[in-house]
């Protein structure tokens, strides 16, 4: 029996009465029966055309958020072959499709609205084979051919319209902003329905393009212990699984097979692991030149050519726009940079006048840090999860440049955490021509398994601190008590 999706408009219509009735024959012409998945959706507001136009204004936004294009043009080829084979299976063969890699450590791809497909290479560095790729861009092209994005929109659309018409007929701004945010809240994510959706229509291409069928769940059981094992090196419990993508893309392995049942998949077809590993042979691992590096407490920026470390017990978490340290406490440091409009402007009254105007400061400090001017200053604000305090520091690089920590703790955990913040300061330095220039990422390296190579020997060749059999596994997709065998083609990470 097929969904009549196009219902779902006529809750709002009922449920404004006559408001509504001059929009009703627009919300039913909207109803189409879409060739990808054979049902009936509400599309109204938002044409293939103008898809095309929303997916090629927000691309590059996406591109720019996510770090940047990865600068490997042979690498960029391959995934967008990869993808025009997978577009030509489907029923939107045209127009072409745009698929790229992103220079993002994050296991994550994404589908814009007009065929604008992305993959991260930390999602790469995870894959095992050519089908476990092939079948993420193929659920990603999935949601593309199923028009999801035109249904969220148009659904959304209805929704704040009617949200605006009740507000103006009570004369109630708060209505109609109270139902946006929802509505915003609403369009973010994927439902499991259409993540279903978009297995079924993935699992259907990958099956008519001759790959395995079961690499898409194969591929989930990795992410899923990626996931956990992200939780753990974070010190957090629980299932990491539930967390990260697995939160807006909720799917299984065991959805995936359903998917596979429902699109009558043949399984057995083609992996081709040993093409696939020999392609992202030397790809950067983890953080990029353009970010700099965490090792573990240490942070070290190549092109800023600056250094500093955390206190014992903390995290550091690297993204383009910060660096993110946490500790079990709950203890937080946030450092990151600023440009100012103002060369002129000192030190202080940009602390004071920009970067916290809005707030009352004590405990003003003037200082030097690695011969820069520096200056500090604290306040106490309320937040959702209580009061904290917090701990500003700015670190005059050039006059239009600043250097920023942010440091947050619980009040009664501040006088604990003072002298560690003050080590943390003394250790932010500016590097050499020939320090930063020895600063390199880390790389994954494809190599084949000698004879008594295991597990733990070739887990011990990788530059971490802790967990180095499980990130082995994990990379490797590789069970518990599951060996390797000569000859065998394995990742590893090096520097």
């Amino acid at each position: 029996m097929r969904r009549l999706r196009c219902a779902a408009a006529a809750p709002v219509a009922l449920a404004l009465g006559l408001a509504l009735a001059a929009a009703t024959p627009l919300l039913l012409g909207g109803c189409s029966v879409n060739p990808a998945t054979g049902d009936e959706q509400f599309t109204a507001f938002l044409s293939p055309e103008e898809e095309r136009r929303v997916g090629a204004q927000e691309h590059p936004k996406l591109v720019k958020a996510f770090g940047g294009l990865y600068d490997d043009p042979a690498l960029q080829r391959y995934v967008s072959s990869l993808g025009g084979l997978l577009q030509q299976t489907s029923e939107q063969p045209e127009p072409p499709f745009t698929f790229v890699v992103l220079d993002s450590p994050e296991v994550n791809a994404f589908a814009l609205p007009g065929g604008y497909v992305h993959v991260t290479r930390g999602l790469m560095a995870l894959a095992n084979d050519e089908a476990e790729l092939a079948g993420v861009i193929a659920h990603e092209i999935g949601h593309v051919t199923a028009r999801h994005s035109a249904e969220r929109y148009s659904h959304g659309l209805v929704a704040g319209l009617g949200a605006a018409i009740l507000g103006a007929v009570i004369d109630n701004r708060s209505v109609s902003d109270f139902a946006n945010l929802a509505v915003g809240a609403y369009v973010q994510g994927y439902s499991r329905s259409q993540e279903l959706e978009a297995d079924t229509l993935g699992v259907r291409y990958l099956s008519r393009a001759g790959f395995d069928a079961t690499a898409m769940s194969s591929f989930l059981e990795t992410m899923g212990a990626e996931a956990t094992l992200a939780s753990k090196t974070a010190g957090k419990r629980g299932d990491g699984a539930q967390g990260g993508r697995f939160a807006s893309h909720p799917r299984t392995a065991d959805r995936v097979r359903a998917a596979a049942d429902a699109a009558q998949a043949k399984f057995g077809g083609e992996r081709a692991r040993d093409v696939y590993l020999r392609r992202i042979d030397g790809m950067i691992y983890g953080d990029s030149p353009e970010d700099g590096f965490v090792r573990g407490r240490a942070f070290a920026h190549p092109i800023l050519r600056i250094a500093f470390t955390a206190p014992p017990g903390f995290r550091l978490r690297n993204a383009p726009e910060a660096v993110v340290g946490t500790h079990p406490s709950g203890a937080t440091v946030r450092f990151d940079e600023a440009r100012l409009a103002n060369p002129s402007i000192s030190t202080w009254r940009y602390l004071r006048g920009v970067w916290a105007s809005k707030v009352a400061l004590s405990r003003i400090e003037r200082t030097h840090v690695d011969g820069m001017d520096a200056v500090a200053a604290s306040t106490r604000v309320r937040t959702k999860s209580g009061v904290r305090d917090v701990r500003l520091v700015a670190i005059r690089a050039t006059p239009t440049r600043v250097y920023r920590f942010f440091f947050v703790t619980p009040p009664r955990q501040t006088r604990e955490f003072s002298a560690p913040f003050r080590q943390m300061i003394a250790s932010f330095r500016r590097l050499g021509v020939a320090q930063a220039a020895n600063l390199r990422p880390l790389r994954l390296r494809v190599v084949e398994v000698a004879p008594g190579d295991t597990v733990e020997s070739l887990a011990a060749r990788m530059p971490f601190n802790d967990f180095r059999t499980e990130r082995f596994q994990v990379l490797n997709g590789l069970g518990p008590r599951e060996h390797l065998r000569p000859g065998q083609l394995v990742k590893i990470v090096t520097e």
